[in-house]
């Protein structure tokens, strides 16, 4: 049976979007031509999927179109498991059901799973064969607990310092962001499990993800967000999630262009396009290619049927879709059993592998005067700020993970320093909040008698009230909501949107009345529990009052600093939330030898950061954070990730500083006029000086570059060099190479763009000649005339280093073909 009704229709849409006779989706469907009757078999094989397999097809010409439709939307899952999406299958036929669960850092379900580090702090280990693992771990989980669909990796670019998702994503740069998406890929599917990348395309922020349109030109599309989620169709995802937003005008979930003619036709995509979560918005997106709508079938369900039964939209582009899915449910095994065949969890084993990425991950950002590695002699000690006793393991929204355990940094470190050491712990700020009481509060919170409010699927939480506030000041706020999604809201302005997590927010209150809203809303099929909870400005000086106190008594006071990354909502500053920067500020006036160890996704600015001996990032670290981060303060292991994210000096000092426009947008419209110039390609142009540039990180031991060559070789270019350990200690360095622009072309340039790294192991005092292959793409531009790659030629500068502003080594080749 050959499938090629939809690859005819293709051909001629192409034709008529170049000749520019149609603009849109209704005047394409006038061209489509008479629909086959309901029911039909036909399935077209176009979009990239090349020939269907007969035993494809032939599931297809047996299927009903209920049964079809079915397929291209969401369910109900019956046993409620607590994925993040359900498709039925086809009992009779033997086709088995697909769960969908999200897992960007591990698999999110009703049940403990492995809780990995962020993926950003993955990509900061520079390590692609650690990428693969940590994949194989979040696939041997999800297979494990019942699950078929990760929808994950999530390798859309760093743009906006505040996007509430950058913990989830890799980094600013599209080399490191393609090769960490492929090692996961591998990986994940290496398992069984089919992974999804996503969000396609440019969903670079949360804030109005859902009505922002983003115009952007096609060469920075092309070049700075696109070259990921091609390296993921290579390593064969077996889905593409569909974003959001809207790009240059067209709905992420249908845009022709995105998923037809990129992805499908030229990029060959073999899998289906599934929407975001309520992204999709017409029938007409099935035509456009989309494959699958979730949660449910909105568009096509009813209306795609009603759709087809009148011959508006041809049944072949809903066969192809179905063909998609089964085509990967085929690849995966799930047609031959697989799906019940599950290996056992290895919580062990994959806490072994969680510890690993976050001691590779974790950035040294400074260490003045050797304040680390701690030592014997640091014998007392202060820990400072509720995530050194309360782990901050994860972030917010879809990435949260429940962990199977997660020891603290106080049990940790205190066990690591001895007994002869003392360990001390002072919240400094206060993240969980007391009760707001019944006297504050009219009418009262529905509270039982844990402090906690509960929340059930089939009843949504409301509340407005009056609060009473006794004294003006700063009052903090804390809606915990695990299974749960909700908002607050004080005197009608938003002030917390939390989603599967904890999130605060301090608000400026004066003394008397004021009004409250809440809501939430359980999303996971069982009753949730939910808190909310605030911190009085009286609370939190007694809170600080005892961090510095203790930072005057110990010889050395860590203060372990978080952020609140999450889903559906940025930061609304670069700053850290209560007050910790004064907190830290504060801690450092009454002790110098402060160290700073960070949780946080993204960049942070740190006005304290000259007062401080030492900044540790682990960001977001994982299940096994306290343990990587006790054994990185101590030296057991030495710090070696660098940062995938330029750090900004100040909020005023980032490339979308002062234009609304560019972020957040203005009447829906957000215009990325920095062009190619994302992340540190800015900073280099504007001549701009970062806190920490990308690529930043120190180490415990120390290495020196010497002797480059850099030749052309078979189409790209091969740069060697001799790396040394001149220090003490065995470390690991990741050696980046850079280019430089090319002199042949007019068009926007980086000053100079990573082509290539490699993360080395030496022994202390060992040498090692480096050879890194910048490949022939890694010297190409976008040609909008061409609409193709061109290769760069001319002479091309070439530098090595440890970061893109730490370049020792500095050459050139000339490119010639």
């Amino acid at each position: 049976m050959e499938f090629t009704r939809t690859s005819v229709r293709r051909r001629r849409k192409g034709r008529l979007r170049r000749t520019g006779l149609i603009a849109g989706a209704s005047a394409m469907l006038l061209a489509a031509g008479t629909a086959v009757a309901p029911g039909a078999s036909g399935a077209g094989d176009a979009r990239g999927t090349g020939s269907v397999s007969p035993r494809v097809a032939a599931l297809i010409a047996r299927m009903s179109l209920d049964e079809k439709l079915s397929f291209v939307h969401g369910g109900t899952d019956p046993r409620k498991l607590g994925q993040a999406g359900y498709i039925p299958g086809v009992p009779r036929l033997g086709i088995p059901e697909l769960r969908l669960t999200d897992g960007p850092a591990g698999v999110r379900v009703n049940a403990h799973a492995t809780a990995m580090p962020a993926p950003v702090a993955l990509a900061s280990s520079f390590d692609d064969r650690l990428a693969r693992t940590f994949g194989q771990v979040i696939g041997r989980d999800g297979r494990a607990l019942g699950q078929d669909v990760l929808l994950s990796p999530m390798t859309n670019i760093i743009r906006v310092p505040y996007a509430g998702r950058n913990f989830e994503t890799f980094s600013e740069d599209p080399l490191l962001s393609s090769r960490m998406v492929s090692g996961e890929i591998g990986g994940v599917q290496s398992q069984g499990l089919i992974a999804t990348v996503k969000h396609y395309a440019e969903n670079n922020q949360e804030d109005n993800r859902m009505g922002v349109n983003v115009n952007v030109d096609e060469q920075t599309l092309r070049q700075i967000e696109l070259p990921a989620f091609e390296a993921a169709v290579k390593a064969g995802a077996g889905s593409v999630m569909c974003s959001y937003n809207s790009v240059n005008g067209s709905h992420g979930c249908g845009s022709d262009e995105l998923l037809d003619s990129i992805l499908k036709e030229q990029w060959g995509f073999k899998g289906w396009v599934m929407s975001d979560w309520g992204a999709a918005h017409a029938t007409t997106d099935i035509v456009n290619g989309l494959d699958q709508e979730m949660p449910s079938g909105v568009f096509l369900g009813g209306e795609l049927k009603t759709a087809i039964t009148n011959g508006t939209i041809p049944v072949s582009e809903l066969n192809d879709a179905v063909a998609r899915i089964l085509g990967q449910m085929k690849k995966f095994g799930l047609l031959d059993g697989a799906a019940g065949r599950r290996p056992a969890r290895d919580p062990k084993g994959g806490a072994k592998v969680a510890q690993k990425v976050a001691e590779s991950g974790s950035v040294l950002l400074k260490n003045t005067g050797k304040a680390l590695p701690l030592t014997g002699k640091d014998t007392s000690i202060g820990l400072i700020g509720p995530t050194a006793k309360t782990p901050k393991v994860t972030g917010g929204g879809s990435s949260y993970v429940v962990p199977d355990s997660a020891a603290s940094p106080l049990a940790t470190i205190t066990q690591r320093a001895g007994r002869n050491a003392t360990v001390r712990h002072a919240a400094g700020v206060d993240n969980t909040g007391a009760p707001i009481p019944t006297t504050a509060l009219s009418p009262a919170l529905p509270v039982g008698s844990d402090g906690t409010i509960t929340v059930t699927p089939d009843k949504s939480f409301d509340y407005s009230g009056t609060l009473t506030v006794p004294a003006d000041g700063d009052y903090s706020f804390v809606y915990d909501l695990p299974a749960a999604y909700g908002a607050l809201k004080i005197d009608g302005k938003s002030v917390i949107t939390g989603f599967l997590g904890s999130s605060s927010a301090t608000v400026h209150l004066t003394a008397g009345k004021h009004r409250l809203a809440a809501n939430a809303q359980a999303i996971q099929g069982a009753p949730a529990k939910i808190r909310l909870n605030w911190v009085t400005p009286q609370a939190a000086q007694t809170a600080r009052e005892q961090a510095v106190a203790l930072a005057r008594q110990v010889k050395t006071p860590i203060v372990f600093a978080y952020d609140d990354g999450t889903e559906g909502v940025d930061r609304k500053n670069l700053s850290l939330p209560a007050d910790q920067d004064g907190l830290i500020s504060d801690v450092a006036d009454a002790n110098p030898n402060t160290i700073v160890v960070l949780n946080t996704g993204s960049s942070i600015t740190m006005p304290w950061l000259s007062k401080v001996k030492a900044v540790l990032d682990t960001y977001y670290p994982g299940q096994n954070g306290a343990e990587a981060t006790a054994r990185l303060l101590y030296g057991d292991v030495n710090p070696s990730g660098k940062t995938t994210q330029t750090f900004p000096t100040s909020e005023s000092a980032t490339p979308i500083a002062g234009d609304p426009l560019r972020y957040p947008g203005v009447d829906n419209q957000e215009n990325y006029s920095e062009g190619v110039y994302v992340g540190y390609r800015w900073y280099d142009k504007e001549k701009a000086a970062p806190l920490f540039p990308f690529g930043h990180g120190l180490s415990y031991t120390s290495f020196a570059y010497r002797d480059l060559a850099v030749r052309q070789s078979h189409g790209g270019v091969t740069v060697s060099f001799t790396l040394k350990n001149t220090g003490t200690r065995d470390g690991d360095e990741v050696a980046q190479v850079y280019v430089g622009a090319s002199p042949k072309t007019t068009v926007p340039q980086a000053v100079r763009s990573l082509g290539g790294y490699e993360k080395v192991h030496l022994r202390a005092g060992e040498s090692k000649t480096v050879r890194i292959r910048v490949d022939a793409q890694q010297l190409k531009y976008w040609n909008t005339s061409s609409h193709a790659w061109v290769l760069g030629t001319g002479h091309r500068e070439v530098w090595v280093g440890s970061s893109s502003r730490t370049l020792p080594l500095h050459g050139g080749v000339d490119v010639t073909h």
